[in-house]
């Protein structure tokens, strides 16, 4: 008999990615749905025994999600797939009910271990790819690309909280990843979750692979950088002064941030990046005229934008992602040649 199985995330592409893990020779039932609310409305029709359950969607996060599982002792058995692998995401949600906590893109021969750990498969754990046809991504559609581009920065994100997490030893809150097609013109629209109100600093650094480059940018709000310099914890008589504590910091974190999104870039494409040096674009600056600086002045270009915080300490700062419109049909065909 079929085990009814809910696969829960927000992305079209993510929800096949998760459909294509499951082992072949394991009998099931799949259902969808793109946020926590529809899957509770699933669940509480009583015809779903395991989900696969994502943490930053709209509407019902993972977190709340499993709350209300918890709360209303649902019989569900949760795992946790996500590209947010901090510890303490890990030790929230095993808290809170979950069996299991499985980072994106999925490991197949982890997922089948971890289902006949608990009983749920008992077939060949080295046949992990499902046999049967995944409907695969529409090439032409605009609005699968941007899926497909938002989960692929869905995990690059989470393995740059996690590096960050590490370093600072608090728990960074990672939100749904904003993405764009985008003129040149339209880049601050990209931008909308930063604070125009206040000066930014910033550091750009360019990166490339065959076919493809790019340029990362991370953006912080200048009021910010007090409790971040406390955060790092560095010897003060190391420095000749706070601007010079600024600029380390600046740096630091820049480097845990984009170094991190492009290993996961790299891992997700199939294909190794080469960055060049930092560069500073920008001290206590406006953030329009920092961004007309960028280098992809005159291309469309696909546009990512992550807003990184650390609520405990009133951080903010973004991670922006510049890609010129030769490098987003390449990226696209990649993501779609290794999925499916």
């Amino acid at each position: 008999m079929a085990t009814p199985v809910l696969i829960c995330d927000d992305s079209s592409f993510a929800r096949k990615q998760m459909q294509r893990s499951i082992p072949d020779g394991w009998e099931v039932d799949i259902s969808f749905a793109e946020h926590g609310q529809q899957a509770l409305d699933i669940i509480r029709q009583g015809q779903i025994e395991v989900m696969f359950l994502d943490l930053n969607m709209p509407v019902l996060d993972g977190y709340q999600t499993m709350q209300v599982i918890r709360d209303e002792d649902l019989p569900v058995m949760v795992i946790v797939v996500s590209g947010d692998v901090q510890p303490e995401a890990r030790k929230r949600m095993l808290e809170m009910g979950a069996i299991d906590f499985i980072r994106k893109p999925t490991d197949n021969a982890k997922l089948a271990e971890i289902l006949s750990q608990y009983g749920l498969y008992s077939g060949d754990t080295s046949a992990t790819q499902r046999a049967e046809q995944v409907a695969p991504v529409a090439k032409e559609s605009k609005v699968d690309k941007l899926d497909a581009y938002r989960e692929m920065a869905n995990v690059a994100m989470g393995q740059a909280g996690e590096s960050l997490a590490t370093l600072l030893g608090e728990f960074i809150d990672l939100p749904i990843p904003n993405v764009n097609l985008i003129t040149n013109n339209e880049l601050h629209m990209a931008m909308a979750d930063i604070q125009r109100n206040d000066s930014v600093s910033a550091v750009s650094q360019g990166f490339i692979s065959a076919g493809m480059n790019g340029e990362a940018l991370v953006i912080f709000n200048d009021s910010n950088f007090d409790n971040m310099v406390k955060l790092l914890k560095y010897q003060e008589d190391q420095f000749n002064n706070s601007e010079s504590l600024e600029l380390e910091a600046l740096l630091d974190v820049s480097n845990i941030l984009i170094g991190a999104c492009l290993r996961a870039l790299s891992t997700q494409l199939h294909s190794v990046f080469s960055h060049n040096h930092p560069i500073i674009l920008g001290r206590h600056c406006d953030l329009e005229d920092l961004l007309k600086t960028t280098t992809h002045r005159k291309e469309d270009m696909l546009a990512i934008e992550i807003a990184y915080s650390i609520k405990s300490q009133n951080i903010n700062f973004d991670l922006l992602l510049l890609f010129p419109d030769k490098s987003i049909d390449l990226m696209f065909e990649k993501l779609v040649t290794t999925t499916f």
